[in-house]
């Protein structure tokens, strides 16, 4: 079953199919039951078809992708900063995949089903199973990944983990460094309120989402992967800086 699973997300027909009646499903719980902002779409209008990373920081399993694939949708009809009527999902943008941890993938039938929406199931570097496991690079998840760059528009959450300020993985600037694609950082906030953790079932109906694309980031290749590394989570707001900073702003809440 998962190998079939495996050969049919590779037909854009089958994301397409996918990700209207997904789109038709979540539309709802994004624009109407919550509300949506998004800015630096502008920062994506000349991008090519074609070995783009998206990293991200990551709030829930499922809304955070579920909603990149729409802004992607409405931006191909040239939608800029909003979703509006959802006309889009009937021509969706399908040059879309997004990495997933491979447990994840596993654990329902409502998750086997995105798995059509073009996930590359990687091995957790860190976890498996809710344990710790301090992995390699798997050489078969870095060659997923690079095929999938070729042709299309990747999305990865560098931190592996929705716990926010989590360290990131280093997977994610090998990869940048072995393929040298366009990388455009994403921060996204406000989901982990409005959803719970499989971002599948609302928590706080009401609440702001936020999805700001900044501009790609201007990389040296030849750098070390630490250099690297730092750089995107300097770039999605999730490395200790910002982490100092989320501290400091929260002292002075609880001061006044």
């Amino acid at each position: 079953m998962s190998s079939l699973v495996d050969r049919l997300k590779h037909f854009r027909f089958v994301r397409a199919v996918v990700y209207t009646v997904v789109g038709a499903i979540t539309y709802p719980g994004l624009a109407l039951i919550n509300r949506i902002k998004i800015t630096g779409t502008e920062n994506l209008e000349n991008l090519p078809k074609r070995n783009v990373l998206f990293v991200s920081n990551h709030q829930t399993y499922f809304a955070d992708v579920i909603t990149f694939i729409h802004i992607f949708c409405a931006l191909k009809w040239r939608k800029k900063n909003k979703l509006g009527i959802p006309y889009y999902l009937l021509n969706p943008f399908t040059r879309i995949y997004y990495v997933a941890a491979e447990e994840t993938m596993k654990g329902s039938f409502i998750s086997r089903l995105f798995t059509l929406a073009g996930a590359l199931t990687v091995k957790r570097t860190w976890r498996a199973e809710g344990k710790e496991v301090r992995r390699g690079l798997d050489p078969s998840d870095t060659r997923k990944i690079e095929r999938a760059l070729r042709d299309n528009w990747v999305i990865t959450f560098p931190q592996g983990t929705t716990k926010p300020f989590a360290p990131g993985r280093k997977g994610t600037a090998h990869i940048i460094k072995l393929n040298q694609p366009i990388v455009v950082p994403v921060v996204i906030n406000g989901f982990w309120r409005a959803f719970n953790k499989k971002g599948l079932k609302f928590k706080k109906k009401g609440s702001l989402i936020s999805v700001h694309f900044k501009k790609p980031l201007d990389i040296n290749y030849n750098d070390p992967v630490d250099t690297i590394l730092e750089q995107v989570m300097d770039a999605i707001e999730q490395s200790k800086k910002f982490m100092m900073k989320g501290r400091h702003h929260l002292m002075n809440v609880i001061d006044k």
